[in-house]
């Protein structure tokens, strides 16, 4: 079997101003990197993290940096995958999330309850996501079979990671999405061998 750390990063001033991120290139702010601060520090205490086979990361400067300071702590070079970078959100991008509310209600909330049915105006659709995530992470568990590997991501591309590999059916995002927490998932062997859905 084998396990999947997966870590979201420090807050930029966008979650702190409750901004829809997407793939604008955002540093950590100063809540978000004493946020990855503690993070290292619960991640080198927990068992299951110091025994990091691999650190793999997505790029935005968030993401990157939070790896950095996982992986100086866990003594690992984290390895970028541009594949892996967050979700398109298009013209939303940039947005408050009230502002996106108040514009339409109805299609904001058909995205966070169900997200494969609403495409961001000019974004990427979540089905190309998907395609993005199986297309990198087949390869990596497999490469990785009966290890425990780290990945940081962005979210809401930790979201459908997390449901990706968790088998879960729906998909479903939070209003107001997590920073800098982490979630071990175990990945069966059939799982990371062909699978996975």
């Amino acid at each position: 079997m084998s396990h999947v750390v997966l870590i979201r990063p420090g807050a930029t001033t966008y979650d702190e101003q409750n901004r829809v991120q997407g793939v604008l290139d955002l540093p950590l702010s100063e809540r978000g990197r004493a946020e990855v601060a503690h993070l290292v520090e619960k991640l080198s205490l927990a068992p299951d993290c110091a025994a990091l086979g691999a650190l793999y990361c997505g790029p935005g400067e968030n993401v990157v940096r939070t790896a950095e300071s996982v992986g100086r702590v866990l003594g690992i070079r984290p390895r970028r995958i541009d594949e892996l970078h967050n979700l398109d959100q298009g013209l939303w991008q940039g947005l408050q999330i009230d502002e996106i509310k108040r514009r339409n209600t109805r299609v904001f909330r058909q995205w966070i309850e169900d997200p494969r049915t609403i495409c961001p105006p000019q974004g990427e659709t979540v089905e190309d996501a998907m395609e993005r995530i199986r297309s990198v992470l087949k390869p990596l568990l497999r490469r990785h079979q009966g290890e425990s590997i780290g990945l940081v991501l962005g979210e809401p591309l930790a979201r459908f990671v997390s449901c990706y590999l968790r088998r879960e059916p729906r998909l479903q995002l939070d209003e107001f999405p997590p920073c800098c927490g982490y979630e071990r998932i175990d990945v069966t062997p059939d799982q990371d061998r062909n699978a996975l859905p």
